[in-house]
């Protein structure tokens, strides 16, 4: 005699593991959007320097003891924001009802900004990073031995493009994190304030807040960047989300959501961004 056995279905669901954003440490939201969609941001030159005629013998064209008058170059860098994205979803009355309401409008919806949204943004962002940095040397293979060497040119380079100390990041993905934990010259301050540890700072290098990021969420080449937040404008115009209960022709729940953003590298900033590639993750 067959016997059906019981197939029980808990109300639980089995979520996938995402990280918040950590962006806000690496970037800035400096300008205001609000009613454009275009921002233009005023490049202005120097004049240089001169050794004062104090006799008058060797005065410009102008006459001026101060050496030849010239005019300063006024240029423009453009910035718009360019992404525009969007999402929509139906949860039916019974379909919530039926699952132990497991799809349930709220969790849904959070599950989609942690899952879809974010890691989206996020990639988007330090994409652009990558791709406009100042300082992109040759890809190097990253090890135990030359690690810290590697990050050491990087600050370096910021040092002599006179860059802020304060308040620079580095940002590693997991497989060159634990080559910086296996160097015998790299000593993590991993006494790290909780507030810090909640934005996602993980340890502290040479004054710098060290951020771990998924591989999955930069480029495949990615080795690290150090990188001064000043240098990269990352706006959202706007993120709008809502949840319709019973629409017209939908018995049940309409979500919706939509977010307009984009991530720009200020021209006469771009030294403040190191981005060095690992042979290795190719």
């Amino acid at each position: 005699m067959a016997i059906e056995l019981v197939t029980k279905y808990l109300p639980y669901v089995d979520e996938l593991f995402k990280a918040e954003s950590k962006k806000s440490l690496l970037t800035n939201d400096d300008f205001d959007w609000t009613g454009a969609n275009t921002i233009k941001v005023y490049k202005i030159g120097t004049s240089e320097m001169n050794d004062y005629d104090r006799a008058g013998t060797g005065s410009g064209a102008t006459g001026s003891r101060y050496g030849n008058v010239s005019n300063l170059d006024a240029t423009t860098q453009t910035m718009l924001v360019r992404k525009d994205r969007s999402f929509t979803f139906v949860i039916d009355k019974l379909d919530s009802d039926e699952t132990g309401s497991t799809l349930e409008p709220a969790s849904a919806l959070a599950r989609q900004l942690r899952e879809g949204t974010v890691p989206e943004v996020d990639s988007y962002v330090y994409g652009n990073m990558c791709e406009d940095a100042g300082t992109k040397p040759e890809p190097v293979t990253l090890t135990a031995d030359n690690i810290y060497t590697e990050i050491v040119k990087a600050t370096t380079a910021l040092d002599d493009a006179e860059v802020h100390e304060t308040g620079r990041v580095l940002l590693v993905v997991p497989t060159v994190y634990q080559i910086m934990k296996q160097s015998k010259e790299i000593v993590l301050n991993t006494n790290v304030g909780e507030d810090m540890r909640l934005k996602g700072v993980i340890s502290n290098l040479d004054g710098m807040n060290v951020i771990k990021v998924s591989s999955s969420r930069v480029p495949k080449d990615f080795g690290f960047m150090v990188a001064h937040p000043c240098a990269t404008v990352a706006p959202t115009k706007l993120a709008d989300y809502k949840t319709h209960d019973n629409p017209p022709g939908i018995s049940g729940y309409l979500i919706e959501g939509r977010i307009a953003y984009d991530a720009h590298v200020l021209d006469n900033k771009k030294k403040a961004i190191y981005y060095q590639q690992n042979k290795a993750a190719v």
